[in-house]
This record gives structure tokens, sequence and C-alpha cells, in this order.
């Protein structure tokens, strides 16, 4: 340990004060008189020692001054051990200690108090628990511990009413404090109950803990007498007596209750409680059993060992309990958790030799044996769920029988006696069981392990039931192929013999591998395995194994009987189906500056497309340069969903943007209850915008944005609603049943504009947010009004008049109605205000359909499906013949085009399946004289089409025939286009940037030729009509690099000027700000030689030649400043440079800035350190030589005067302490001058070397 200390300037004066100069002198020579010693301050006196520890009566050492005041730290984590014996332990089976739900009880404790358990199991199978953590962490888990791992006992306590308040505790703290601290459940009846009984459940140690502390608190709170009598811990046996006889005695004597701490309380202190004169009397009774047992007994110690103590204990102290009673002898056994083997007894000297006897009895009547047992045959001298061992363990209950895994022996562990018994019963059991025993070993390839198990273990419970064996399959993760068959010898040959045959059977099973997309297999499955578990209930025979998602295949492998698997592969096969018709996709091209009108404010109109249409919609990110939408969904939804979408773009393409004044004091009413009647305006004009300026800001200015023929609708509607509300407004409210709405409001809102164009009233109805779905909102003047409530009234009430109709549809035309689930049919519901529409059951020959619904609704979708009907009837189908290698092109993205033409013919197209060139080469065989495999064939027509060229469209027959023009339309056409070989990289751009976005943007596809072809052409290929604009593209992009190319050969004038390389810094400046600025100023490159360069004067500049030319100028222009300049050496005293240099250079370049000069200092290790360098023009460099001189005089004035203070402070004999370590010693003083004796702060210190090896601190 080493020591500091500090010398204050004070504290060295008042040392040297008292001596003069010459004393000083003498006291370093050697002392010459007693005085002048006396003089000198002491070595404690000049460094104070730090403090140090005085020892304290009990031994400890205490500190003497303010040091003690520093509380020493100490840890936060905490560790204590809880034992869970074996009869209270909650899971007992030995076979899964480590697993299983003690383990899952462990790690939940852990993850809830974040407390840290280890579990160990002691040789008599109790639970050693050693718990980590922060106190009330350990608090936390013990009494989880305890709830969860020990088996639960109660009791009940009573204490007067009026004491279970204290119980409690401000805030029920007193209680929770008292459930952690004894680990049980105490349970105190409400203030309404007339019951004193206090419920505590929880381990019996824990109960007679909570149990005292309790009557404790009850005891302080009682009116009573309360007397506290300290009785050491090992007299309370004698005070109890055994099986607390004494105690109770007592208690009944006195009528006092007496509260004695159980012995796994660690306290003295015996509590009694009652009468005055009751307590009075208990107390003298206990102290005088105290007393004479105190004069009386004596005790003698025994070494017991460790694993027979709980022999002596017995279960629940009852042989304690048992010894003390017989004898009078009080046993003390050291706790679990000490390693001592001392057993000491206390009692009477006359009856300790008794007592020694039968703890040495008790210890010695318990032995270990083992019973030879093949580890095979465990199992069922175990018997089902425990039986055979029951039989036994419940006559014998005291002995403990323990079966280790993969050992051939049984361990028995009690009563000498009851061993001898048990062993004799396990032996004949074995005898038995290999007498009658057999067991066998049979090779199966693992893979077949599942089938022979069953679905739930149908087939292997089968065999076991049948046969009366037991047969081990080794789990998964061990990869054996081994099984085990044990019973009856019989019994397991013929579990074998079928084993085997179920084997064979299962490797001449069908394995079918079903090709499903992978982003169909979670949906399959279903949420929890739902889905996949109602399919593999339909084929209980078939295995479904999906690959890991990992691998990312399509693969679905499908095992089982050959007729099973085929049913199961149908079945998922249109379960894909109907996924795959609920996720079409379709990709609609928009402008990017539109995406988010159609997303629209908070994603209201995204929101409202995907609620109406059921579809999702997917928009590329902010920063892509991608425009296109995804939608995804049923067909027919997705295709609603995109002419919205379209729709909308369309209208923005045309936006305009109005200013309507209005009053602002009709702005509330203009804009309706929750901004109904302004939504109603802005849906019925094509979803413009209307903005009404802030409420209370005054303004009248209201903005309508959209289409320019909606704006100016809306802005017509907008003030003729205005005059209404200042003439006069009027409002009623309708109901109507919500399937009715559509109906009302017509295809386009055509229904309800008639009534609002006759009457002139506004028509609102509810949206999805509003709670009232019925309500029907009429606004306008009063006549109006009262005429558009009649209409609509009418109309409803006509919508509420139900009738059944019927209609001739051809069976041949059902499907087109009932398939996808009915989705026509929802549709025409949905359509015409619910209307029900029912087919004939499938396979019936009846044409008969019902309509059901209000008679308008009924006679509209009638002629609905008369016009479908029409349709069906007039459908054709035609071909077009277009080369398979044009099939993609036409298609286009995910099929957009193709989409395209059949929702604006209303037809359907059929491509044909992609051809592969070997497989119809193989399908060919070579024909010899028009003959093939010996038939005579007619030969090929080489002009007929290929079916795989053929495209098939169905649909009426004018319509067919537009949607082939429309396909031959898409036929791509190739063109080619001259561009310079040399200009060919720059189209392409980097990593093909360039030629990317020309494809995307002219939608054609250009081919540039490979380098080593040399060519000029460029190919591109596309549809007629895009040709010419992807062409003009390409060759202003050509004409855009060729000016490029010339602007860089301009741009690449060089030219150099020759420059003394000393001047280079001067011209690149103070972190190339000065050469920056010649660069920035001249837009060129000013490059200056490398170090290694032969031409180290040359500077080469590039850039257009007018601003090279200039840029030289500028550089030639610093350079003859420079030469001007002159250099002058001055002397300067080297105290003061560093004053003048300043903090970091401040002070140097304050004066270069001031003066128009270059300063050089000289560099440590100079010749002359007082030789100065002033550089610059002759008269600013005079200037600056002034000003250094006149600098120099100040600060010389400065130095001198330090350095006299200095003088005065080191004394020329040094400082010199009388009484010093070293002075009675032959060690020398420290020297002054050494930096190990004397170090700095944060210097390294040299370690001196020593014989011994490097010092220890």
């Amino acid at each position: 340990m080493s020591s500091v200390a500090v010398l204050t300037q004070e504290s060295f004066n008042e040392h040297r004060s008292g001596l003069l100069p010459e004393q000083s002198g003498a006291a370093v020579a050697g002392p010459s008189g007693r005085e002048e010693e006396d003089a000198l301050p002491t070595y404690k006196d000049a460094f104070p020692p730090l403090p140090e520890r005085a020892a304290t009566p009990d031994g400890t050492q205490e500190t003497t001054n303010a040091w003690t005041k520093i509380r020493p730290l100490k840890s936060s984590i905490i560790t204590q051990v809880f034992h869970v014996p074996l009869e209270e332990r909650k899971y007992k089976d030995i076979n899964q200690f480590g697993e299983g739900d003690q383990a899952k009880v462990c790690v939940d404790i852990m993850h809830k108090t974040g407390a840290h358990l280890e579990l160990s199991l002691a040789k008599d199978q109790g639970l050693s628990i050693m718990v980590s953590g922060k106190l009330d962490a350990v608090m936390k888990a013990r009494k989880e511990i305890v709830s969860r791992l020990q088996t639960q006992a109660s009791a009940t306590v009573a204490i007067p009413k009026e004491h279970h308040r204290f119980v409690i505790g401000k805030n029920g703290e007193k209680l929770q404090e008292l459930e952690l601290k004894t680990a049980t459940k105490i349970q105190i009846p409400r203030p309404e109950d007339p019951s004193n009984q206090i419920k505590i459940s929880g381990t019996k140690e824990g109960l007679e803990k909570a149990k005292h502390e309790i009557l404790l608190i009850s005891a302080e709170q009682d009116k009573r007498a309360v007397e506290r009598v300290n009785i050491d811990k090992v007299y309370h046996p004698f005070i109890t007596g055994a099986y607390n006889k004494m105690v109770g005695e007592m208690t009944q004597e006195t009528g006092a209750r007496i509260n004695v701490p159980p012995p796994s309380v660690n306290k003295t202190e015996i509590v009694i409680t009652g009468e005055k004169e009751q307590v009075a009397l208990a107390v003298a009774m206990i102290k005088k059993v105290y007393e004479e047992k105190k004069k009386s007994t004596t005790t003698i110690a025994v070494e017991v060992k460790k694993s027979q103590h709980k022999y002596v204990v017995g279960p629940k102290g009852n042989t304690l309990q048992e010894i003390l009673d017989r004898t009078g002898v009080s046993v003390e056994i050291p706790p679990s958790d000490s390693s001592s083997e001392t057993v000491i007894l206390r009692g009477e000297p006359d009856r300790l030799g008794q007592a020694l006897t039968e703890v040495y009895a008790k210890a010695n009547s318990y032995t270990v044996s083992s019973v030879s047992a093949p580890s095979w045959l465990h199992r069922f001298i175990i018997g089902k769920k425990g039986q055979n061992l029951a039989k036994i363990t419940q006559q014998m209950p005291k002995v403990h029988i323990e079966f280790t895994e993969g050992e051939d022996k049984i361990t028995l562990e009690g009563p000498t006696k009851d061993v001898q018994m048990v062993q004799s019963q396990i032996e004949a059991i074995v005898t038995d069981l290999v007498s009658r025993m057999d067991y066998t070993e049979i090779s199966v390839d693992p893979k077949f392990h599942r089938h022979l198990i069953g679905k739930g273990g149908v087939n292997i419970n089968r065999i076991k039931e049948m046969h009366k064996v037991t047969v081990r399959i080794p789990p998964d993760n061990e990869k054996s192929n081994l099984i085990r068959i044990e019973g009856d010898p019989q019994g397991v040959q013929e579990a074998k013999k079928e084993l085997l045959e179920l084997a064979s059977r299962m490797e001449n099973e069908r394995t079918k591998d079903l090709i499903i997309e992978q982003r169909f297999h979670r949906a399959i499955i279903g949420q929890k395995g739902e889905k996949i578990k109602e399919v593999r209930d339909k084929f209980p025979e078939v295995i479904i194994n999906f690959p890991d998602p990992a691998q990312k295949s399509d693969i679905v492998q499908l095992r089982g009987p050959r007729t099973e698997v085929e049913k199961c592969s149908k079945f998922m096969q249109k379960m894909v189906a109907e996924m795959v018709e609920n996720s079409y996709s379709v990709s609609v091209p928009i402008f990017k500056q539109f995406h988010r009108n159609i997303i629209g404010k908070g994603g209201s109109n995204i929101k409202k497309i995907r609620e109406e249409t059921n579809t999702k919609i997917d928009l590329p990110a902010e920063n892509s340069n991608s425009e296109m939408i995804v939608i995804t969904g049923k067909k027919v939804n997705c295709e609603a969903a995109r002419n919205r979408i379209l729709a909308i773009q369309k209208e923005l393409a045309n936006i305009t943007e109005i200013d309507v004044s209005i009053p602002s004091k009709l702005h509330n009413s203009l804009i309706g209850s929750k901004g109904r009647l302004v939504r109603s305006i802005m849906e019925e004009c094509g979803g413009v915008h209307i903005h009404f300026p802030n409420e209370g800001s005054g303004v009248d200015k209201v903005t309508i944005r959209g289409p320019v023929e909606e704006v100016e609708k809306a802005k017509q509607q907008l003030l003729a609603l205005a005059e209404e509300k200042q003439t006069k407004s009027h409002t009623a409210e309708l109901h109507a049943k919500p399937e009715y709405h559509k109906f009302l409001i017509g295809k386009g809102g055509g229904n309800i504009r008639k009534v609002r164009d006759s009457t002139g009233a506004r028509i609102i109805f509810p949206t999805s947010e509003d709670k009232d779905q019925e309500l029907i909102t009429v606004v306008g003047t009063e006549e109006a009004v009262r005429e558009a409530q009649k209409e609509l009234e009418e109309l409803i009430k006509s919508l509420d008049n139900i009738v059944e109709d019927t209609m001739n549809v051809d069976p041949k035309h059902h499907r087109y109605f009932v398939a996808r689930r009915g989705q026509v049919l929802r549709d025409l519901a949905d359509e015409y205000g619910g209307v029900m529409v029912s087919f004939p059951r499938t396979g019936s020959q009846s044409d008969k359909v019902s309509l059901k619904g209000a008679k308008e609704c009924v006679e509209a979708a009638k002629k609905r499906m008369l016009e479908m009907i029409e349709d069906l009837d007039a459908q054709v189908t035609m071909e077009c013949v277009i080369p398979q290698k044009f099939h993609r092109s036409i298609m286009g993205p995910k099929g957009s085009r193709i989409q395209q033409i059949t929702r604006d013919h209303n037809v359907q197209i059929k491509f044909p399946e992609r051809e592969d060139p070997q497989a119809a080469q193989a399908e060919t065989p070579a024909q010899e004289n028009g003959e093939a495999n010996g038939e005579l064939k007619e030969p090929l027509d080489p002009e007929a089409p290929k079916r795989c060229d053929v495209i098939v469209i169905s649909g009426r027959k004018e319509r067919c025939e537009a949607a082939i023009e429309a396909l031959k339309a898409l036929v791509p056409v190739t063109i080619e286009v001259d561009v310079p070989f040399e200009l060919h990289r720059y189209i392409i751009g980097q990593k093909g940037s360039g030629i990317r976005k020309m494809m995307d943007e002219f939608e054609v596809n250009i081919q540039v030729p490979g380098p080593d072809l040399q060519s000029d052409k460029i190919a591109i290929t596309g549809l007629a009509s895009h040709l010419d604009r992807a062409k003009e593209g390409l060759l202003v992009r050509v004409k855009e690099l060729q000016a490029d190319q010339e602007d860089r050969a301009l741009r690449s004038f060089k030219l150099t000027i020759t420059v003394d390389p000393k001047y280079h810094p001067k011209i690149i400046g103070r972190k190339g700000a000065i050469i920056t600025n010649i660069r920035t100023e001249h837009d060129v490159n000013i490059q200056f030689p490398e170090k290694n360069d032969e031409n180290q004067d040359q500077i080469t500049i590039t850039g257009y030649e007018h601003k090279a030319i200039a840029a030289r100028d500028a550089i030639q222009a610093i350079v003859d400043e420079l030469e001007e300049m002159v250099s002058e050496d001055i002397t300067l005293d080297s105290r003061v440079h560093a004053r003048i240099i300043g903090a970091r250079g401040k002070g140097i370049r304050k004066i270069m800035d001031e003066f128009k000069v270059d300063l050089r200092f000289p560099q440590s290790g100079a010749a002359d350190p007082n030789l100065v360098s002033v550089i610059g023009r002759p008269e600013h460099v005079d200037e600056a030589i002034d000003h250094l001189l006149n600098l120099e005089e100040e600060y010389m004035a400065d130095v001198v005067e330090n350095e006299a203070k200095m003088a005065h402070m080191r004394p020329p004999g040094g400082f010199v302490v009388r009484e010093a370590p070293w002075a009675n010693t032959n060690e020398k003083a420290p020297d002054m001058s050494s930096s190990e004796d004397f170090p700095s702060f944060g210097a390294p210190v040299p370690t001196k070397t020593s014989p011994w090896g490097p010092k220890r601190f």
C-alpha cells in the first residue's frame, strides 16, 4: 500500500520559516545542536500518514476518524438453498429429473422472478434448490417454489377479529411480507364475515412459521398481559415436551396462551399472553422447568453419518419426539445444509445411555440392498402407472425402491426387515418374468416408423393390445432402425410377424409429389394446422408432408394407399384452385405523381377501394422508380378495383382547381353532420375535393379541386345549396334496409339522380362509418323534400313487398351461375336489393329457377339474367394463330395486357401449353415411306398451324373478332437503329440502368450487340405503336451522348506551368483553401507533382482552354507576388517563443494575418534556438519585426520576475526533515531526482530489477 502526502505552499513556508540559511545548510550537513534539530519539522508533520484502524473491544478494527463514516459496500446478490423432502415433493418421477413439468415450472419461476435456480437431487430423493439473485427476487422465487414444487398442507389459527387488521397491515403490506417470508398463502376472513379463523396453506415448516408470526402479532395487539421470556433454544423441547404435551398441560392449567417458536425458527423468545395471574403462573412454570433442566441435564456428542440423520429425525420429526417421550432426552441434529455429522444428546445423565442406544438403533435401522434384474424388465416390474410397485410400497411404505436406467439392478433402501421382505418379493417377480417373458428386435427403415405407429398411435396400440406385448419404436432424433418387442414369447413372435408384414406393405405404397406453390402452403395448413387437420381426418391413411419453408420448395408429398393418395391429391388440387381464384393478381401502371391521390388523405381512398372491392392493393415504395400498382383477389373484384384506380388517374390527368365565395356563416350547414352533406356532393361529382377554411377564420373562400367538368358541376351544386340555405332549408329522414340502398341509388347513381332532378332535393345515404345504417337524409326546400320523401317512401314500400317469381334457364347454363361458390348470384343480390336466386339441385334436369325479393328488384334481376343467358347462347369459339415465341410478350407483365383485352371485349382467352422441343421430337418417331410402327399414317400438313401457336377465344362472334385484332396488334415487331459502336456502353449505362430505363419508358425490348461483334446496329423489339417513339428516344439519347463526347474533348485541354517547389505550399494555401478557390472559380483540375516525380516544378492544369489559361494566370500572379517577398532573420529569446505562438498557434496566426507575413520559429535541437525568420514584402517584414521585438521586451519582464520567484521557492539546501524512516536504518534517503522514488502522475515508472522478481503491490 502506498501513500501520497501533499505539501502546500503555506505549510512549506511554515516549515522553513524557522530556518535561517546557515541553519538550513547545517541541517543538511548534520545537526550541530539540539536547538537546531528541534527547529526542523518531523517527517510525520511534513508528510501525515493515512488514517489507521484501531482495535475495538470485540476484536474488530475500527477507524478512528472520518473514514469510519463510509459504509462498506455489500453485494446485492444473495444465494439461498431450499430443501423439499421426498414426501413433500409434488413431482416425484425420478426418471424425468431435469425435464418434464418440474423443469418447466422452474424455468417459469426464473422468468417470472428474475432469480437463478439450480436443482440437485439428494440420495434420499429430496430436492435441493439453490436460488441466486437479489433479495426480493429470491424471496419471490422461494414463495413460488413452495407453492408449485411442494405439496401443500393447511391449518387455521384463531385470533381476535379486531387483530386481523394488524395482520393485514397498511395497504396489505404486512400480509404480503408475511406470505413472502413464510412462503405460505394466508386467507383472512372479510370484515363482514364473523369468523375469526385465519386459514394458512403451504408447507409444514411454512405453516408453523406463519402461525407463530400471526400469534405474535395478535399477542402484541392483545390488551391483556403479554410476557416474553428468553429461554435458550436448546431447552425449548423440554418446555414443549414430547408431542407438545408439556406446553399443552401448562396452557390447560394456567389458561394462558403460550407460543413457543418452532424448531425451524431460530428465536429464543417464548411469548405468553392472557390474564396477568395466568401469565405470571405460566412464566413461573416455564422458568422452573428451564432452571431444573439447566441444572440437571448434561450433553454428549456422538458422530452419526450425515446420510443417517434423516432416520434419526424420522418423518416430520416423529422419531425425535418419540425419543424425547421415552427417555426425556432432547436430540439436536445439525441443519441439513451443514456438513457437520455431530449429534448432541441433552438430558438427565442416567437417561442419556438409553437415548444414545435408541439414536444408534434408529440410525442403523435402515439398510441398502440390490436385486439383479435385466433393465428391459424394469417397466414390467413397475407395472402400468406403477401399479405393481404400488402394491409393494403400500405394504412396506418405509422401503425406497430405485430403478436406474441402463443398469441391470434395482436398489432398495429402508428398515432391514422390510428391505429383506421387499427383496424377496421383487426377486420372485423377476424370476417369474424371466421365465414367461421374451423380447426380440427387428430392423425397419426409420422412414416407415410413423406409418407403423399410425395416426394417434392407432396401429401400434392395436398390435400391443392384440398380442399383449410392448413395442418400443425409437424416436426420430435417434435415427435408429431397431424396433424392440417385449412380452409373452408367442405374442412377441406374432407381433414381429405383423410388424414386418406392415413394413413390407408400406414399402409397396404409393408416394406422390404434388406441385403446389409455396405461397399457398400456409393457407392450406391453416392457423395452428386446423385446415390440414381436416384434410388428414378425411384421408387418415394418407401421410401429407410439407417442405421446410427455408427450402423454398413447391413439392408437397403424399404417401399412402394408391386410391386414397389419388383422392387426396384431387381434393388438395381443388383447394389450390379455389385459392388461385382468390389470389388473382393484376398490375396497373399509374403515373407516379398520382399515387398519393390514389392513397388519399390518411389512406382514405385506397382503404375505401380495398373495402368495397374486397381486394389487396400494394403500391410501390416512394423511393422506387416503379409505377405499377398490384391488385390481388378474385378476378372480378380485381377488375373492379383496377377500373376505379384507372378512373382516378383519368380524372387526375385533367385536374383543375377553382375558388368559390360562400359566406362563412353557411359553411357548417353546407358541410353537414359529420361532413355527410359535402361528402355526398363530392361523391356525386366524381370524387372532387371540396376544402372549407378552418372554422372561425372568417374566410369565405371554398376550394374545389378535380376534373374540369366535375368541378363545374360541384360548383353549381354547392352554390345552389348555399342559396337554398340562405333562403329556406328543410331536412327529412327516412329508414330503409341497407340492402335496398344500392338498388335505390341505381347503377352509377342513375335512380337517385332522377329523384334529385325531378324534385331538386339532395338525398344522402349513410357511409360504412355511420352507426345507423338504415338512415337516409333528404335535404332541400320544404316542397322539394316533401316530394322526394314521398317518392322514396313509395319506392321503399314497394321494395318491402316481397314476391316470388320463376324463370326457365337451360341446365347447361346453371354451372355458370353457381360456379365459384355462387359469385355471380352474390353479385346479383348486391346489385338488386338482396334478391335471392335459387337453382335446382345438381344432377336434376329441371330448368326452373326461383327468384325471391322486392318486386322491382326481382324484375331487374330477371332482366339481367336473361341478358347473361343471351350472351352465353351467342358464345362462339375462334382460333388465332400467333407463334409461341410472341405469347409472353402479348400477355404482358403478369398477364396485364391479355386481361385488358378480356375486359374490353368481354371474351375468354386461353393460351396453349408451352411446347418442349425435345419432347416434341421424342413424340414424332422417324417415319419411313409414310409408315410409323408398321401402320400407314397420313403425312402431316406442313402448312397446318402448330398446337402450341393456337390461341382460343370464346365469346360473341363480333367480340371475338375484335379481340383477335387486338391480339395481333400486340405481336411485337423488330427494327434496327444505327448507333456508333463507341456509344453503346453509355447507352447501356452503369449495370444496365440506362437501357433498362429506356425499355421501361417506351415499353420495348432493346438488344445491344456484344462487344466482339463491333456492330453499329441496335435492335428494338415491341409493339408497332411503341417503336417509333422508342427509336426517336434512342436517337435523342445518341445526340446527347455525342454532345457529351464533344464537351469532354473540349474539357480535356491541358497546359503546364513551371513553379519553384518552394512556392507550392503557398499556392495550395492552408488546408488547400487557395488552390480549391482557383479550381472552383475557373472550373479546372489542377494537379501538383507527386513526391517521386522527376519534374518537381511542373503544375498541370486541365479544363476548357480559356479557363485553363485563366487559372494559369491566377497561379502566376501568386508566384510573382511571392518572388517579391524578402526573408529576414531576427533574434528573439527562446523563452518568449511559446507566448508569441499562443495556445494552438492562435497568437502567431494573428500576427501573420495582421502583417501579411510568414513567421518560422526554430525547431527543437536547432543550432540557434533564438533565431526566427520573417518572410513577406519588405515594408510588411519591417513592421512585423518591430512588433515582435516589442513583444519580446514585454514578455521578458515577466520571465525575469517568474524566475526570481522560483529561485526564492527552491532553497539551496533542499527540504530537510527529522525522524525520517530511513534515519535509523541502513536504507538510503529518497532520491529527489529519481522518477521511481518520486513518480509523476500519468508517467510510466521504470521498475527496478530484483533477484526476488518484481515488486507486488
